[in-house]
C-alpha cells in the first residue's frame, strides 16, 4: 500500500514539473513560425522576381524549420 501510495505521489508532482516546459515549447514554436514567415514572404518575392531557383531554396528553408 506504501508503495502505492508513494508511486501515485510521484506521477502527480512529475506531471506537474513538466507543465513548466510549455512555454518554453511555445516560445520555440513561435521564433520558428516568425522565421518560416520572412523566408515564405522572401521565397514569393523571389519567386515574383522570377529568381525561380533561390525562391525553392528559400521556401525549403522555411519547410526543413518544422521538419525533424
Amino acid at each position: 500500500m506504501k508503495n502505492i501510495i508513494i508511486t501515485l505521489t510521484l506521477i502527480i508532482f512529475s506531471t506537474s514539473a513538466f507543465a513548466g516546459s510549455c512555454p518554453v515549447m511555445a516560445e520555440k514554436v513561435k521564433s520558428k513560425i516568425e522565421q518560416a514567415q520572412k523566408l515564405h514572404k522572401s521565397g514569393v518575392q523571389a519567386h515574383k522576381d522570377g529568381k525561380h531557383a533561390k525562391s525553392e531554396e528559400l521556401l525549403n528553408k522555411a519547410l526543413s524549420l518544422f521538419k525533424g
